[in-house]
């Protein structure tokens, strides 16, 4: 008996309207229980667990955990946030406040379909089939702040993507540079970041610097905005 009052005490709570509305908010088991390690994590003191210790306590892999974290993030529910510690160090930290304002509504509000949001998951498998690799949560937040924050255009950030390509530094604060270098100069749309890219290649400096490097075929260097 005494075992078992232990085992009642040790306890999380957890509110009860995530089980009653979690389908209505387009959640599935999966990522409820994702959920609910994140919370236990976070009680325990662990703020950023990583998709390998997620994995540890579940029946998903670590590549599955982070596909499931993606998602939350995509659609709001989850957030990473920045905060120091109490020595002064820098971290990141998950965040669910999506998530419970979500679940303090009476009714869930519908889903409004906008151009941005058709095209931001477009984006994400973009940036993965670019990288190789499945982005990390951290760099999902970064593309949300792009949209969100900077309010840059998803045709943008895929022709910013496309010239890292091209330029062989992909990353994402080469990405970011140069989305940075285009608002400061007014760039808006396609046609202009591609004028811009054209005349950057056309000067003496990119020229100088390009003939010291071994030579590749520039063909593809001016049409790569034709489908962004």
């Amino acid at each position: 008996m005494n075992t078992i009052s232990t085992l009642m005490k040790d306890q999380m709570s957890f509110p009860k309207q995530l089980f009653t509305k979690y389908t209505m908010l387009d959640l599935t088991e999966a990522d409820v229980m994702l959920l609910l390690h994140i919370h236990r994590f976070q009680t325990q003191g662990i703020d950023f667990p990583t998709p390998t210790e997620l994995a540890e306590s579940m029946t998903f892999d670590e590549q599955q955990c982070s596909e499931v974290l993606r998602k939350l993030i995509q659609k709001g529910y989850m957030s990473i946030e920045q905060t120091h510690t109490d020595n002064g160090r820098l971290v990141e930290v998950y965040s669910l406040d999506g998530l419970w304002e979500a679940l303090m509504q009476d009714e869930p509000a519908p889903q409004q379909t906008t151009e941005t949001e058709e095209e931001q998951p477009n984006l994400f498998v973009l940036f993965e089939k670019e990288f190789g690799r499945p982005i990390s949560p951290f760099e999902i937040e970064t593309i949300n702040i792009w949209l969100d924050e900077d309010k840059q255009e998803p045709a943008l950030i895929k022709a910013a993507l496309r010239e890292a390509v091209l330029m062989g530094k992909l990353n994402f604060k080469y990405i970011d540079r140069i989305l940075r270098e285009w608002k400061k100069k007014g760039i808006r749309s396609v046609q202009q970041a591609r004028e811009e890219s054209k005349s950057f290649r056309q000067s003496p400096v990119s020229q100088q610097a390009a003939a010291s490097k071994e030579k590749r075929d520039t063909s593809v260097y001016y049409n790569w905005l034709d489908d962004a």
